[in-house]
């Protein structure tokens, strides 16, 4: 026999239902409402961020139809040289027109087959207009595209032009930076293309990877930096013993030997009774490989951390991540191999500049960039390129005391061929070997001046030339004589 509930327990009952069940539903509405709110946020935050991203996605179709309506902008130089502009050839059709031809290929790009270098960074700008509303309604009506907008780079035609005249046929790498603002005034790499006839050359271009005619190695090569090293592993030394590095001494009989493994000075150069300042000025391999061994591996990986190793450098410019392993898993001849820059160490030209700029800078590195402004076709600023800090990577000391080991180098070291009565400059030189013959090896050489308030940092290395003390010096040198005026 079933048993009724009284009526109002039933009510009571039912009425629970009812609100548990609207509880649910509200429950179930503020959660929605919650993903919805987040969702349009998220799109809002996205798109404002993002248009840049979005527009050259190659998935955008709008990007055809500004080819329709604009005419790509011109890139010029830091001193008004026009690097890229659009042209119309005799049948009407427009192309793109690259004065220098292959000098700035690497940096200023090209806008066909894909993009490259500012014509893809700045290409969002390049293909929209600053033209009113009427005069696009105008330009409509007579079928005229409208202007692009123009880019000013922090380019410098006169140094780009003595580093690719010098560069020659050689395969290699210049960068030239500003030290108090990261500006790059050279970017250049060979061997190169012209970026006017890169949809007719493509199918050479690319059949030939061994070549890497498209590789920018000034900010992608990757390279053993050799004894341009010498500057992390002296920074190390420095910062574990502080100003007792003067203490430091060493005596070079041309080699050293330790756990059966030998590493011996370039031509085996015997450099006798040495301090920290001589072992750097003349780059002294034994020395280094000793002083390498003292350090403390934990100490010196986060060092290399410290200077943006094994992780991707502070910039928008598309570069290499340098790379090198110290730690406990390193085994003593990797240490000796790694002190002055050799065994698995690589590093980009970008990555030393910049870290030979902060040292410049006592101890900031600068993010590098290579856009100084974004105008329309009446001048007006659109966008400018503020400097921007990477963050400080030394202190102060830090900074001083490899700037007087550098400069030592010009005043008693390799690098002697850059002392002048004009300026002053601290540098390091660097022969990275890969072979068995000494003068297939890669000629480094960084440097800045003048020494006392750096304005500009230089930073090369030359594929197969040999030492950077033959090569690699004299081609800083006419960058920083035209620079200052004197050539």
């Amino acid at each position: 026999m079933k048993i009724k509930k009284p009526k109002l327990i039933q009510q009571y009952i039912d009425s629970s239902a009812r609100n548990k069940s609207r509880f649910h539903i509200y429950i179930t509405m503020l959660v929605f409402s919650a993903l919805f709110f987040g969702m349009f946020v998220y799109l809002t935050v996205f798109v404002s961020t993002s248009t840049v991203k979005l527009y050259n996605n190659s998935y955008n179709n709008r990007q055809e139809i500004q080819y329709k309506n604009v005419t790509r902008g011109t890139i010029y130089s830091s001193d008004g040289e026009v690097l890229a502009e659009t042209r119309t050839d005799e049948n009407g059709n427009e192309i793109r027109y690259y004065p220098y031809g292959s000098m700035f290929a690497h940096a200023v790009g090209y806008a066909v087959n894909g993009r490259m270098g500012i014509e893809d960074s700045a290409n969002y700008y390049l293909m929209h207009t600053g033209a009113s509303l009427s005069e696009r309604v105008s330009n409509g009506i007579e079928n005229v595209k409208n202007p692009g907008y123009n880019v000013k780079s922090t380019l410098n035609v006169r140094l780009q032009k003595v580093a690719d005249d010098y560069l020659g046929m050689y395969n290699g790498a210049v960068v030239v930076s500003e030290v108090k603002t990261g500006r790059i005034l050279v970017n250049l790499s060979h061997p190169d293309f012209n970026p006017a006839t890169i949809k007719e050359d493509w199918g050479a271009i690319t059949s030939d990877p061994a070549n890497s005619q498209l590789l920018n190695r000034a900010t992608q090569g990757l390279y053993p930096p050799g004894s341009t090293f010498k500057m992390i592993t002296a920074l190390e030394y420095y910062r574990e013993n502080g100003e007792n590095w003067r203490d430091y001494h060493y005596l070079c009989d041309g080699s050293i030997t330790h756990d059966d493994y030998r590493v011996s000075c370039i031509y085996g150069t015997v450099h006798g009774e040495l301090d920290l300042l001589g072992s750097f000025a003349r780059s002294c391999n034994s020395s280094f490989v000793n002083i390498g061994l003292s350090l403390d591996r934990n100490n010196w990986s986060k060092t290399m951390n410290d200077l943006y190793f094994n992780r991707p450098l502070p910039t928008d410019l598309l570069s290499g991540v340098s790379s090198v392993y110290v730690g406990t898993g390193s085994t003593d001849y990797d240490i000796m191999q790694t002190s002055i820059g050799q065994g698995r160490t690589t590093m980009t030209p970008l990555h030393l500049n910049m870290i030979t700029q902060a040292i410049a800078n006592k101890g900031i590195m600068m993010q590098p960039y290579i856009i100084d402004e974004i105008v329309d076709e009446d001048g007006k600023v659109i966008r400018n390129y503020e400097p921007k800090e990477a963050g400080r990577v030394m202190t102060e000391q830090e900074a001083a005391f490899l700037t007087e080991l550098m400069i030592d180098v010009v005043k008693e070291g390799t690098g002697r061929n850059l002392q002048n009565d004009h300026y002053t400059c601290a540098g390091k030189t660097g022969t990275a070997e890969f072979a068995n013959d000494l003068n297939e090896s890669h000629a480094w050489f960084t440097a800045f001046a003048p020494a006392e308030d750096p304005e500009i940092c230089v930073t090369i290395i030359i594929e197969k030339a040999g030492t950077g003390v033959e090569y690699a010096v004299p081609l800083a040198k006419r960058i920083f004589n035209t620079y200052f005026g004197l050539e």
